[in-house]
C-alpha cells in the first residue's frame, strides 16, 4: 500500500527516549516543511497514548520524526503495522538491526564490508579493566546522536562509566582520521560529507550551531570517494532500508582505501537545521520539502 495520494500526515516527534530534543527539533522542521508541501499536518509528541492519538487524527500516513529507542528500533513500526497505517523510513526489521549496533556490525563483516574490531561486556567489567588495548570507545548498543560516548586513549584509566550506562555495552576500536558520512535516499547514494570539528564530533559538535563545518561534497580521492558512496548503498540494502538512512565512516588518509571504515546506519538521520542529510540533498538539488515529501510518498505498510 502506497501513501502517495496521503494529504493529512501525522508527523510524530519527541518520544522518551534520551533524543527527545533532537526529535522535536526534526519534527518541527519536517512539519513545516510538509505543511509548505501542501499537506495538512497533526505533530504528535509521541507517548503512551499513541495509538488513541493516531485514531484520533486519522491520518493517511505518519511521517517518523522519532529518534532513538522506541522511535527508531522497530517499536513504533510494529506498532503502525498493526494498526496498518502507512509510515515513512524503514520498517521493523531493519529499524530494529541498525539500532543494534552489535547486530548490524555482524551484517556488515559477514557483506563484506570494513568494520574496527568491537566487543559487547557488561557495564561493571568495562569500568574495572581494559576490555582491548586503547585506543576504543566505549557506548551503548542501541543509543545514537553520539549519546553515551565514552573514548579512552593510550594511558587512561579503565572509563568510569555513568550510572545510566546499560548493563551491556560496546567497545569499540578507536578508528583514527576524518569523519565522513553519505545518506542514501531511495535508491541513490547522495554524496559524501566531511565534517570537520575540533574535536570528536559528540552531541553538541552535532546540533549546536557552528559545532562543526561540512565539505560537500568531501574533497577524498576518487576510490575512497566512490567507495564510501558504495558502502553506504550496500549496507542500506543488507539492513533492508527503507526510504532514507544515513552511513557514518571515518578515515585514515595515511592508509588509502584501506584505512577506510564503516562505524553504523542511521535509520533516521536527523532533520534539524544543522543535520547532514537535508544538507546532502540540498547539494544535489533536492529542496528540503521536497526531500520531506519523497518520504511521504513512500510511506506504506510491509516495509
Amino acid at each position: 500500500m502506497s501513501s502517495r495520494a496521503a494529504h493529512r500526515v501525522a508527523v510524530l516527534l519527541g518520544g522518551p527516549s534520551a533524543e527527545r530534543e533532537v526529535s522535536l527539533s526534526t519534527g518541527a522542521q519536517c512539519a513545516g516543511a510538509l505543511r509548505g508541501e501542501g499537506y495538512e499536518v497533526i505533530e504528535i509528541d509521541a507517548g503512551q497514548d499513541l495509538p488513541a492519538r493516531l485514531a484520533e487524527a486519522g491520518p493517511d500516513a505518519v511521517f517518523n520524526a522519532l529518534h532513538g529507542r522506541w522511535g527508531e528500533d522497530g517499536c513504533v513500526q510494529g506498532l503502525l503495522e498493526w494498526l496498518r497505517i502507512p509510515y515513512t523510513h524503514s520498517g521493523v526489521l531493519a529499524s530494529a538491526l541498525a539500532m543494534d549496533k552489535a547486530r548490524s556490525k555482524a551484517a556488515y563483516h559477514a557483506a563484506g564490508l570494513p568494520t574496527a574490531p568491537w566487543l559487547l561486556a557488561q557495564a561493571r567489567e568495562v569500568r574495572s579493566r581494559h576490555l582491548m588495548k586503547p585506543p576504543y570507545v566505549v557506548k551503548p548498543n542501541n543509543e545514537g546522536s553520539s549519546v553515551g560516548i565514552y573514548i579512552v586513549r593510550p594511558g587512561d584509566p579503565p572509563p568510569a562509566l555513568a550510572d545510566g550506562m546499560p548493563g551491556i555495552v560496546m567497545a569499540e576500536a578507536y578508528a583514527p582520521g576524518r569523519e565522513l558520512t553519505v545518506t542514501v535516499l531511495g535508491d541513490r547514494a547522495l554524496t559524501v560529507t566531511d565534517i570537520l570539528t575540533e574535536g570528536w564530533y559528540d552531541y553538541a559538535a552535532k546540533y549546536t550551531p557552528g559545532g562543526s563545518r561540512h565539505m560537500v561534497p568531501a574533497d577524498l580521492p576518487d576510490e575512497v570517494f566512490d567507495a564510501c558512496l558504495g558502502h553506504a548503498l550496500h549496507a542500506h540494502r543488507i539492513l533492508g532500508c527503507r526510504g532514507i538512512s544515513r552511513t557514518d565512516f571515518r578515515w585514515d588518509e595515511g592508509r588509502g582505501l584501506a584505512g577506510l571504515v564503516l562505524l553504523e546506519t542511521n535509520t533516521q538521520p536527523g532533520m534539524t537545521p544543522t543535520s547532514l542529510s537535508p544538507e546532502q540533498a540540498e547539494a544535489e538539488g533536492i529542496s528540503f520539502g521536497a526531500l520531506c515529501r519523497s518520504l511521504v510518498e513512500d510511506a506504506s505498510c510491509d516495509r
